[in-house]
């Protein structure tokens, strides 16, 4: 039996002792990256008719969930210990009605020119404005499902192209 995982000397997240370290990116040419992430938070369908009509006691959850993923996303280095600042050129969130979830679709899509990619950056903005549309919509109901969050798909880098299947 052959042993396939990686050697310490090919995680570039661990230095030579193994500890965790934030990876050297300076010889790495900067290119435009984009990142698209997904998010789903599942209801109950009176629930979903109430925000829909913009009735939720806490007001405009869907703002303001849209405005807590694009803040969020600008935040990523702050929060994920070995994650890169970078300069974020657009960051846009979606937010989708799916009365067959119940509930919403939300799209998070990160783009920057940089060195390293903004795979973590879509992450976290989609699940931050999963968890604000919770806040916003807990009064209604608290429960609420916060669901596949993931990546959807990923330009740009030294390890190509990425789409989910």
């Amino acid at each position: 039996m052959t042993d396939n995982s990686p050697k310490r000397s090919d995680l570039s997240h661990l230095d030579t002792q193994g500890q965790a370290q934030m990876v050297d990116i300076t010889a790495k040419s900067q290119t435009v990256r984009q990142a698209v992430a997904v998010a789903a938070v599942k209801m109950q369908p009176e629930t979903l008719t109430t925000i829909e009509a913009g009735n939720a006691p806490k007001g405009d959850v869907l703002g303001t969930a849209r405005l807590a993923g694009i803040m969020a996303a600008k935040q990523t280095a702050n929060l994920i210990p070995l994650c890169h600042p970078l300069p974020i050129h657009k960051v846009e969130v979606q937010i989708s009605p799916d009365p067959a979830l119940p509930g919403y679709r939300i799209q998070a899509t990160v783009k920057v020119k940089a060195e390293t990619g903004v795979e973590m950056e879509a992450l976290t903005a989609a699940t931050v404005a999963a968890l604000t549309l919770y806040d916003m919509a807990k009064a209604l109901e608290k429960s609420m499902e916060i669901q596949s969050v993931r990546l959807l798909s990923k330009t740009g880098g030294k390890s190509g192209d990425y789409r989910a299947e």
